[in-house]
């Protein structure tokens, strides 16, 4: 096992992985690690499919075009979930207000969901193992990927994380400093603008100089073109065809 200190900081996303399976024991460590994320008030409001199924794995990859899910080992669903509850309150006859339908039961959901997501990662990477977050599992074809795990109302799927047993070993992105993520006691904006310049200059030269496929790209500009693709997924009508209308 990795320590806690190279689990964390020598973390990077692997996207292609070897055939080798992974060992059940390693699985069952991921699922407790999973199990035993914090959560908002302990309500646990989220679930994960583990999908090992190689037809769904290559069905969810033709909507996403993200080739590590079909070739990952274990692909993991993490979505917030309500129905749960929903349906315990329902049998134990307990009148349920609909938290799901405000903005900070989304938030309490993504948020749990999340979690869960981290601690799965930790416990892999901890094992030696590769892993990858892939969003586009929540935004290229929600529908769609909903009714392939057969997801029932109340839930929503938050990300994806691929599995494996890494093939590759890329280069370690380089990080925002610490001055521009931490904040001492209140949010700084000096200097900020100055730091984050500095950023872009490092990013541009990793992007122009790292092992394997290179680029030109700076990191602002790289990352808002995202933010304008993004701004056609229209998620809000999505969760609330999951049953997450909105109201409050």
């Amino acid at each position: 096992m990795k320590t806690v200190k190279d689990t964390l900081l020598q973390r990077r996303s692997i996207r292609r992985y070897e055939r080798e399976d992974i060992p059940a024991e390693t699985m069952d460590f991921i699922y407790e690690a999973i199990r035993n994320t914090p959560t908002s008030y302990n309500g646990q409001q989220f679930s994960v499919i583990d999908i090992t199924d190689q037809t769904i794995k290559e069905k969810i990859y033709e909507l996403t075009s993200q080739k590590q899910i079909k070739t990952c080992r274990h692909f993991l669903v993490f979505c917030a979930d309500y129905y749960k509850i929903k349906q315990l309150a329902d049998s134990k006859d307990i009148d349920f207000p609909h938290f799901e339908k405000t903005l900070d039961g989304v938030i309490v959901g993504i948020v749990d969901a999340t979690l869960a997501m981290m601690s799965a990662l930790t416990a892999a990477e901890s094992a030696g193992l590769g892993t990858c977050c892939i969003g586009y599992t929540r935004t290229a074809a929600p529908e769609a990927v909903s009714r392939l795990l057969s997801l029932p109302q109340g839930t929503f799927i938050v990300c994806g994380l691929a599995i494996g047993v890494p093939r590759e070993m890329p280069d370690l992105k380089p990080k925002q400093p610490v001055g521009t993520v931490i904040h001492r006691n209140v949010y700084k904006t000096e200097g900020l603008v100055e730091s984050l310049m500095k950023y872009d200059l490092e990013i541009e030269n990793y992007n122009r100089t790292r092992s394997g496929e290179k680029t030109s790209n700076d990191w602002a500009s790289h990352i808002i073109d995202y933010y304008r693709a993004a701004m056609d997924y229209k998620m809000l009508d999505a969760i609330r065809r999951r049953g997450f209308d909105v109201e409050s």
